[in-house]
């Protein structure tokens, strides 16, 4: 699949929930899904800055492909985490950068989401964005 199928397929998957808590309540659950990220890797080096909560990703290059893993203590942001994961892990580095991440407006995030939270959404697509370029 690629990315804008990945994020074609979020899109089609929320669409099914018309109320806005039901999106949260799926979010939330998603999150509950994110792979573990090791206690070593809660570092300060991989602390996301501009998040209200705590958020920490950590990535790696295998076999030409980004592998990302992230972790947070907040219930809606691992939901958040979990979504954006999901289009970009185990891509090469370039099909990261190019990823407009469009699917956040188009199931309602953006206009949902706090300013705080919003800031915080847009770190950690800057930092994912980032890692792709140094990796």
């Amino acid at each position: 699949m690629t990315v804008n199928e990945v994020q074609e397929k979020i899109i089609e998957e929320f669409s099914a929930y018309e109320d806005g808590f039901k999106k949260y309540e799926h979010l939330v659950s998603l999150g509950k899904d994110l792979e573990p990220l090791k206690k070593e890797d809660r570092t300060d080096e991989n602390l996301i800055f501009g998040c209200q909560s705590l958020v920490w990703l950590c990535a790696e290059l295998k076999d030409q492909k980004i592998h990302i893993t992230a972790d947070t203590d907040a219930l809606i942001t691992k939901g958040i985490l979990a979504l954006l994961l999901s289009v970009v892990n185990n891509r090469p580095p370039g099909e990261i950068l190019s990823c407009d991440f469009y699917f956040v407006e188009r199931i309602g995030l953006s206009s949902n989401l706090s300013p705080a939270r919003w800031n915080g959404l847009y770190s950690i697509i800057k930092r994912i964005k980032n890692l792709a370029e140094i990796l």
